[in-house]
């Protein structure tokens, strides 16, 4: 069975999409711990990131510094921190997280709870800065 983010990249499941390419594709994570946390995944199916060819890697990580970029001109801060955990879905992804301090890339804190208007502003934001 696909995984979740195979469902969303085919259009089965809705998401706030960000950007795509032919291998990677971005959307609003719908647990953030911030406005603007972003996740960026390659389109093909694999669980653990560093299994992922060497030039799909590289790509996604060029990729994800793309759409970071547009996430700190959007919700301006300090840095955009970058977590990789994978132990939740089994599909490679990358967390883009704006960061005020270091407690903002904490998973254990509260995720905030935006209505359907809330991520669709911050997705504009977003795309307007890519």
């Amino acid at each position: 069975m696909a995984s979740i983010f195979s469902r969303i990249i085919a259009g089965e499941i809705p998401s706030y999409k960000i950007a795509e390419t032919n291998n990677c594709y971005a959307f609003l994570d719908i647990s953030p711990l911030a406005k603007g946390h972003t996740l960026v995944i390659p389109k093909k199916e694999i669980d653990y990131i560093f299994d992922l060819e060497d030039n799909l890697l590289s790509e996604l990580n060029i990729f994800a510094k793309q759409i970071a970029k547009a996430i700190k001109k959007a919700y301006p801060c300090p840095k955009v921190g970058i977590a990789v955990i994978g132990l939740e879905v089994p599909h490679a992804h990358i967390h883009l997280v704006p960061l005020n301090n270091v407690g903002d890339l904490d998973f254990k804190r509260p995720k905030l709870e935006l209505t359907k208007e809330e991520f669709e502003e911050i997705a504009k934001n977003i795309i307007s800065n890519l």
